[in-house]
């Protein structure tokens, strides 16, 4: 995983923890979405201002969406990886086929052969 892995993952567990405290700090009587529609302020998006609480955890949700990105790109696994690449050796030093072509030779053996149609048909 790398330095830069393990440090991202440590962020991304102290943000994960700090914003799920803050979100059960927040006050439920402030204007949400239901003040919306219940006219609770004279905007008619409700209150721009915002606490302290509210851009904290909107900061904290913005950092926790980059981190997990960032997080997403240090351990993705390039095309053509070693796992794969050993996976394809094993399979051509065993002499192993595909599960599904040995299915569709056994069915095509089993199965008996159509019939050819000549054209003449008794009437």
């Amino acid at each position: 995983m790398g330095i830069l892995g393990i440090v991202l993952l440590v962020f991304f567990v102290i943000i994960a923890i700090l914003l799920i405290l803050l979100v059960l700090v927040q006050n439920e009587e402030g204007d949400s979405l239901g003040g919306i529609f219940a006219g609770g302020s004279g905007s008619a998006f409700g209150s721009r201002s915002g606490n302290v609480l509210t851009r904290a955890t909107s900061i904290l949700g913005a950092l926790f969406l980059v981190i997990s990105l960032g997080l997403a790109l240090v351990n993705r696994t390039p095309g053509g990886s070693r796992v794969e690449q050993i996976g394809r050796q094993l399979q051509g030093e065993s002499g192993a086929s595909n599960w599904i072509d040995e299915e569709l030779n056994a069915e095509d053996e089993s199965s008996p052969a159509p019939e050819a149609d000549t054209g003449n048909e008794a009437e």
